[in-house]
């Protein structure tokens, strides 16, 4: 049963050197007919009925980037067709700065219990060579303006190691963070990815990043830091206090099922995952001949979901759950990895008692390495 909805906002009004989302400037006339796709894409899913679920994620781009009244279109068209009432998690991704007076009293009186903010660094010369569009000031006017209007699960977003970035610096902006006392935060390693200005130059030679070793210990200094404040380190790139766990995303590391809306959404869907078209203009005109906006579906096969389980699933500190994966694939993780499992035990990457598998702190820094080992051959005993 899908228990969890992403929903994706394309438009910014500017777009980031790093970003490779689907993302496009922002145009309030475009904008109007994209919300208008968004709700017909929903009802070819759902129908007219109002669907319970417990996660629901806006994403983007920037949903904050639409108009007041546009934005209370986007909060409308969720409260019609998703029961949000009874729903335990309800996220907006948001930009500092561009929280209106009126969007966030929309925010509880339409359901929605938690801001994702994207802060990136606590620095404007930083941010300035990053693209945003806010300032430091901005981040400290938003989270006041938010608990103020009674929004206090708020969640901060950081990337490190960053272009001409050192530990110290890293550090100051480490700091800056956690005097916020939020109940939550994520912390991503810059990842320089095709089709982004970063990557043009980092191709001319123009960019670089930290070395490894510093990226590393950027990453320990984080772990360090958070758990210090009594941030439980619960994901690879994610801390929170007891209670404020990230649901909607438990519901990937999970390998659960999920809804995809908008343009370049994925979805997860039982036996298949399904990817939407990229561009804007194409998804509304899918939408418009009536038609599901889909790039591609990609049927899973048992042996893929078992991969994923096991890549997901090892992304928390939890780990794998041996009861729970014997019980979802009727096989156990000791009779298609016990080698793995041996091998990656002595290199100190992992650990395991007897109810789960789990990475240890060292093995978080080698994560693609340890996921890399539990590829299946086509030979294994499924």
């Amino acid at each position: 049963m899908v228990q969890s909805v992403y929903i994706h906002i394309p438009y910014c009004h500017e777009i980031c050197h790093y970003c490779d989302f689907t993302k496009v400037y922002y145009n309030e006339a475009q904008a109007n007919d994209y919300l208008d796709a968004l709700q017909q894409e929903i009802k070819l899913y759902i129908g007219n009925e109002r669907v319970k679920v417990n996660t629901i994620y806006i994403g983007g781009g920037t949903p904050t980037s639409l108009s007041d009244t546009q934005f209370q279109k986007l909060l409308q068209i969720v409260h019609q067709s998703f029961d949000v009432e009874n729903c335990k998690e309800y996220t907006i991704e948001a930009n500092p700065g561009e929280f209106s007076e009126e969007k966030m009293k929309m925010l509880t009186e339409m359901g929605v219990n938690r801001i994702s903010l994207g802060v990136q660094v606590l620095d404007d010369h930083f941010l300035k060579m990053l693209n945003r569009n806010h300032q430091v000031k901005d981040v400290d006017h938003t989270v006041l303006g938010l608990q103020s209007n009674g929004i206090t699960n708020i969640s901060m977003d950081f990337i490190y190691a960053l272009p001409n970035q050192t530990l110290d610096h890293f550090r100051t902006t480490l700091q800056g963070a956690l005097d916020y006392q939020l109940p939550h935060y994520s912390a991503y390693a810059l990842q320089i990815e095709p089709k982004t200005v970063f990557y043009m130059r980092y191709q001319k030679g123009k960019l670089t990043k930290p070395p490894e070793e510093i990226e590393a210990e950027m990453y320990t200094t984080l772990v360090t830091e958070m758990e210090k404040k009594g941030l439980m380190h619960y994901e690879v790139s994610n801390f929170g206090k007891v209670g404020y766990e990230s649901q909607h995303n438990l519901t990937y590391w999970d390998n659960q099922y999920y809804f995809g809306f908008g343009a370049g959404a994925h979805g997860y869907l039982e036996g298949k995952r399904i990817v939407n078209l990229r561009p804007v203009n194409h998804y509304i005109k899918f939408i418009n001949e009536n038609k599901r906006p889909v790039l591609h579906e990609e049927i899973i096969t048992k042996k893929e979901q078992i991969e994923e389980e096991m890549f997901l699933g090892l992304r928390k500190a939890a780990g794998v759950s041996k009861d729970k994966f014997q019980a979802k694939y009727h096989v156990t993780i000791d009779e298609l990895y016990r080698s793995e499992l041996e091998v990656l035990k002595k290199k100190g990457w992992l650990k395991e008692d007897s109810e789960h598998i789990m990475l240890t702190k060292n093995g978080m820094l080698f994560g693609n390495d340890v996921f890399s080992r539990f590829l299946l051959d086509d030979n294994s005993k499924l």
